[in-house]
């Protein structure tokens, strides 16, 4: 409370105090919960780090990809001066965030050019205001996509002042329907992967290589950020094939797969990206020297939290699990090992899932460990709350038992 009343002021602590206190009174919580629930209550000044026992890997509402330490380093380093925007050898004005550029640039040599913005969405926006604004964009009905907090795909198209001439239904789109829509207005045909959920059943689309044989422009939204094909996401599109099929384009994420900072990653043919980087909305989309220096980290040393999540074994899992367990039931706290499945989340690779060990505990554990210092997040299912192990760092698992165990009194 003291530590508390220095960041937000004695009156408005007190005012979070009376009412962790009034619901107590009520029993909506223990009044041992009071000071953690009063503290949570406050705002916020900086996002506190949270314990992710979802199983859910890029966790849109936790902030997606979790930074590796080269990346984490490399923004303490960017905090101060740099040479974001200077070469150093002859003190001139040099391209912004060069460096995160090389790095990209490198992973996807197919690349002619490659542009760094703000977010995926905003990679689209630019691709659309400089290449199709007054034109048509043709693009298959079943790829116009919603993803999260009501964001509809054709909405931030139309935004920019392109046409959308919608192809094919929701299940089928054939060569022909882009062959019969593409024309003097078109501005590109854009193919975006609907990497929020699946079709499956009698369903047909149209590889990115024939597309690019209509003759019009091809953008290609892969969303999640794979630079190139991986075997554990076989049905994932990555940058490097679309591009070696043809795209004049391709737009992505950067904190989903890639592991990265959010930025929007553009690579593809010189002079497309050239087109795009001296659009004026360019200026407005670009991204600070933090998001640079971690996406170059990044991108430099792929091998990230969200990529050894993904890849955690599930046999080391289950070591783990029984390993808390044990302790949690030598304190008398009620704890059980259960299989579960962990999910890549983020809007990346639906339908894939992943065999992981979680530690159940009582449905009721979950708000005082969500409301706690830290914050533990896991999931609640048949009425018991399951902690997955699957990204929770090793190096971790003292601080979740005191955690849970600072609730099992």
């Amino acid at each position: 409370m003291a530590a508390a009343v220095g960041v937000w002021g004695r009156e408005r602590v007190k005012a979070a105090v009376v009412a962790a206190q009034q619901r107590a009174r009520v029993g909506e919580i223990a009044p041992e919960e009071v000071p953690a629930v009063a503290v949570a209550s406050l705002p916020v000044g900086v996002p506190r780090r949270v314990v992710n026992a979802t199983g859910v890997v890029l966790h849109t509402n936790l902030g997606r990809a979790a930074l590796g330490a080269p990346a984490v380093e490399a923004v303490v380093a960017a905090a101060g001066h740099t040479d974001v925007e200077l070469d150093l050898r002859t003190g001139r004005r040099a391209r912004r965030g060069r460096d995160a550029v090389e790095a990209l640039a490198a992973a996807v040599p197919a690349a002619g050019a490659v542009h760094v913005v703000n977010n995926g969405a905003a990679a689209l926006v630019l691709a659309a205001t400089a290449l199709a604004a007054g034109r048509e964009i043709v693009v298959s009905r079943g790829e116009l996509v919603e993803i999260g907090d009501g964001f509809r795909l054709p909405d931030l198209l139309v935004s920019t002042g392109a046409r959308l001439r919608e192809v094919g239904t929701t299940n089928r789109t054939s060569v022909a329907d882009y062959a019969a829509a593409v024309g003097p207005e078109t501005g590109f045909v854009l193919k975006v992967h609907p990497s929020n959920f699946v079709v499956s059943g009698f369903t047909a689309s149209v590889p990115v290589a024939e597309l690019v044989s209509l003759g019009a422009p091809v953008v290609v939204d892969i969303g999640s950020g794979l630079l190139a094909p991986d075997p554990l996401l076989p049905a994932e599109p990555d940058a490097a094939s679309a591009l070696r099929a043809g795209a004049a384009l391709v737009t992505a994420s950067g904190d989903k797969l890639l592991g990265g900072p959010q930025a929007g990653l553009l690579w593809g043919a010189v002079e497309v990206v050239e087109r795009l980087r001296r659009h004026p909305l360019a200026r407005a989309l670009r991204v600070d020297k933090l998001t640079l220096a971690a996406l170059a980290a990044t991108v430099r040393d792929p091998v990230t939290p969200t990529w050894r999540a993904l890849r955690a074994d599930a046999g080391e899992l289950r070591v783990r699990a029984v390993r808390l367990r044990d302790r949690l039931l030598a304190g008398g706290c009620p704890a059980e090992v259960v299989s579960c499945v962990s999910v890549v989340g983020g809007g990346g690779a639906p339908g894939v899932e992943l065999p992981s060990w979680a530690v159940a505990l009582p449905e009721g554990f979950a708000e005082p460990l969500r409301v706690g210092d830290p914050p533990v997040l896991g999931r609640v299912v048949r009425g018991r709350l399951l902690l997955d192990l699957r990204c929770v760092p090793g190096s971790a698992d003292e601080v979740l038992w005191a955690a849970v165990a600072r609730v099992a009194g």
